[in-house]
């Protein structure tokens, strides 16, 4: 524990929901769900708006739609989302050395490490400036805690939101604790607090009086005496500069479970590919295939493949993938798919399979055996699937709607040739609905096109803020510009 309040905890408010919010100016004030559309489909983020409907991350699309069924329900942009949060992450890299990120919208900051600050004042006064920095480069707001763990830092953060700064004076953890669920301390989910609950303990403070005896009792050693530890206000981890990934993986769920086998195996060969997308935007390799699949009863299967030596070329995992696939018996339907690759490395390893693989390829496409046809419904060599190529039993052919949404996500970047930059607002029946406005304009008008139309394309996001103020050389001093009165949205906590 820290003398000073020199640990900080960024944590971005509603983050996908606010940049599609301010990547549109229609949406602005109004409910927002991001996550998947199908009847499978997950919340990923709402709104603030939305979250007063009893919308929530984590919920069911279908019961979020039931509770705001006038909310606008888009599919994720996550090229958008990377790219504010590289935005975001320069910004603390200037703040310290040691920076780490839980996730696209989420890091801790040491910034006693980075000599920017050594004690509550100029821990407040870098928290302050970096919320506007934040706004300035992004158009989007964050939340800061600031103390002197990690635990508090974060739980700081989240009682500042939205767009607040929250700093816990060094001595004040108990009292701040004491009355709080404890759910709020790290590794207390749903079964552990509901375990706790039955013991007569919901508050923090609750455990401290139980004391660490019981605690251990009831939770065992390791976590019993880590829990009580936090409930006292202690937690000496570090901030960590680099998290290694310990594996790289995609996954699909679907919106009727899948029978073909043929489109079972498509389906595995394009998250594969997806993964290698993945393996090789982080600069790595990986030397274990995994494959993930749940069928109809939900029940979950893994089948796993080690490599010769670590790989990131796509044939290579795509195959692995396949073989593995052969493994399992999908009868009854496939619900979800996944594919990974674990083992991770910095290098890959030149495997002479992988390059025969490629000319084979090569020799099949010269053929005019494309990928594009297999989908359609022509089985590859060796498939499991218990049917003759092309068996027309087997097939289940795409229909122009599911083509077109997947074209056309709601929530979309498209161009026309006519009107400009919009994005979808839906797509039905052979039409695809088009909303023309981009970062701060005015709201937009809507117009209704054929999916096929020559002069409409997918398009990338644009920036959310055209001409963002240069922070090269922050934090030695703050613009000019944005100088002066910050409203923090918060307080320190006596």
């Amino acid at each position: 524990m820290r003398a000073a309040p020199t640990i900080l905890h960024l944590d971005m408010d509603a983050f996908y929901a606010s940049a599609e919010q301010a990547a549109k100016p229609s949406l602005r004030g109004k409910p927002v769900v991001v996550g998947g559309l199908g009847p499978r489909g997950v919340v990923a983020t709402a709104s603030y708006e939305a979250r007063r409907f009893g919308v929530h991350s984590a919920m069911p699309t279908a019961q979020a739609r039931r509770l705001a069924p006038n909310a606008a329900y888009l599919v994720p942009r996550f090229q958008l989302y990377r790219t504010v949060s590289d935005q975001v992450m320069e910004l603390l890299a200037r703040l310290s050395p040691l920076v780490e990120p839980l996730s696209l919208d989420e890091a801790f900051v040491d910034l006693e490490a980075g000599g920017t600050a050594d004690d509550a004042a100029s821990a407040r006064e870098i928290g302050e400036q970096l919320r506007t920095a934040i706004k300035a480069v992004t158009g989007l707001t964050g939340s800061v805690g600031l103390a002197g763990s990690k635990m508090l830092a974060k739980i700081a953060s989240e009682e500042a939101k939205p767009d607040g700064l929250l700093l816990i004076e060094p001595g004040t953890e108990r009292a701040l604790l004491a009355p709080m669920s404890v759910r709020i301390l790290p590794g207390v989910g749903p079964a552990t607090a509901d375990h706790l609950r039955r013991a007569g303990m919901t508050t923090v403070d609750d455990l401290v009086e139980a004391g660490e005896d019981e605690l251990v009792r009831l939770l065992g050693k390791a976590h019993g005496g880590s829990l009580h530890r936090m409930a006292l206000g202690y937690d000496d981890r570090p901030v960590v500069a680099e998290r290694d990934a310990k594996s790289v993986s995609v996954e699909d769920t679907f919106d009727a479970d899948l029978h073909d086998r043929v489109r079972i195996r498509t389906e595995v060969e394009r998250l594969a590919d997806r993964c290698v997308q993945r393996l090789r935007g982080a600069g790595r390799s990986g030397r274990t295939v995994v494959l993930k699949v749940r069928r109809y009863d939900f029940s979950t299967l893994t089948r796993s493949e080690t490599l010769r030596g670590p790989t990131d070329d796509p044939t290579v995992v795509r195959e692995a993938a396949a073989r593995l696939l052969e493994a399992v018996d999908t009868t009854g339907g496939v619900r979800l798919l996944g594919v990974g690759v674990t083992g991770l490395a910095d290098y890959t390893q030149e495997d002479l399979f992988a390059q025969a693989a490629d000319e084979r390829t090569a020799a099949e496409e010269a053929a005019g055996q494309s990928a594009e046809e297999s989908a359609e419904g022509t089985a590859p060599a060796g498939d499991a699937g218990g049917e003759p190529p092309g068996d027309p039993r087997t097939q289940a052919p795409e229909t122009a709607e599911q083509r077109a949404a997947r074209r056309w996500p709601a929530g979309h970047d498209v161009h026309h040739g006519t009107y400009g930059h919009g994005w979808v607002q839906g797509s039905g029946l052979g039409r695809v609905t088009v909303r023309f406005e981009e970062p701060g304009s005015v709201p937009g008008r809507v117009r209704t096109f054929r999916i096929d139309d020559p002069e409409l394309r997918p398009a990338d996001p644009l920036p959310l803020v055209r001409d963002p103020v240069d922070y090269s050389s922050w934090p030695a001093s703050l613009p000019k510009s944005l100088s002066g009165p910050i409203s923090s949205g918060g307080e320190s906590r006596p």
